[in-house]
């Protein structure tokens, strides 16, 4: 018999690579944190202060001219703008809202009009054809019945700087369907409440931007340009840090929120 042989022989296992087992928790993690961006990106996509719009900025471009501009309010600015042919629609966020318009200034050549259609095109006959012989108190307030607002400014080749309009748009909704933002006083519809205290007067009459009751004097100043100066109209949006200067188009105020004070 033969006899073993004394050395052993090794044998080398190499034992297959493990694999990284995924851990259970890493997708319901960045559902979570998916989730939570979302609900980030919607609650500031939608809170927003008062947007300024130019007539002359947008009707520069067609496609600008084209768009739905969803607001809950805004401002729209023309200063003796020259042969346009222009038109703007905005939409409200919600389909019970529907639109409020008013004029912090209103002064057209009688060759230049605005019409204001009640719907998302320039279509049918006009709620509204404005022009020379139209003053901002004879208008009043216009509301549309539909949650959206078309504008269409026509203008010749000819007008002075004194010529233009200012307009308030607001998204305002009847507290029948349930009023957890702001209501106004005399009006009783309800706006936004980021509208509040920004220097514009949504409600129409004032009450978003009470000093007495609601925002705070240095607040409002720091929103609205710290006061009103010699000669300031009324109710007129001032430029922030100007109190002298309307916030139109000659103002240094761009489009998109009203600049707080530093």
């Amino acid at each position: 018999m033969r006899g073993a042989h004394a050395g052993s022989i090794g044998v080398r296992v190499q034992s297959a690579p493990r694999r990284a087992t995924k851990s259970p928790r890493r997708p319901a993690m960045r559902a979570r944190a998916l989730l939570f961006l979302l609900v980030v990106y919607a609650t500031y996509s939608h809170a927003e202060k008062s947007k300024f719009y130019y007539m002359e900025s947008i009707c520069k471009d067609h496609f600008l001219q084209r768009q739905y501009r969803k607001v809950d309010g805004g401002v729209l600015w023309s200063r003796n703008e020259r042969n346009l042919d222009c038109t703007v629609t905005f939409q409200t966020h919600s389909i019970l809202q529907r639109f409020m318009l008013h004029f912090d200034l209103l002064q057209l050549d009688c060759n230049d009009h605005l019409y204001v259609y009640d719907g998302a095109h320039a279509t049918a006959p006009p709620k509204a054809d404005l022009s020379c012989r139209n003053t901002k108190q004879q208008v009043g307030a216009l509301f549309t019945r539909s949650n959206f607002v078309t504008l269409k400014y026509v203008t010749d080749n000819w007008g002075t700087d004194a010529n233009g309009f200012r307009l308030v748009i607001t998204a305002v909704k009847d507290p029948k369907h349930g009023c957890k933002e702001f209501r106004c006083k005399q009006r009783e519809f309800c706006v936004s409440a980021d509208l509040t205290c920004d220097g514009v007067d949504h409600c129409a009459d004032g009450s978003d931007e009470d000093t007495a009751t609601l925002c705070p004097v240095q607040e409002l100043a720091s929103s609205n340009g710290g006061g009103s100066g010699a000669g300031a109209e009324a109710g007129a949006t001032r430029l922030p840090g100007n109190p002298e200067l309307p916030a139109g188009p000659c103002g240094a105020a761009r489009a998109g929120r009203l600049r707080r004070a530093a």
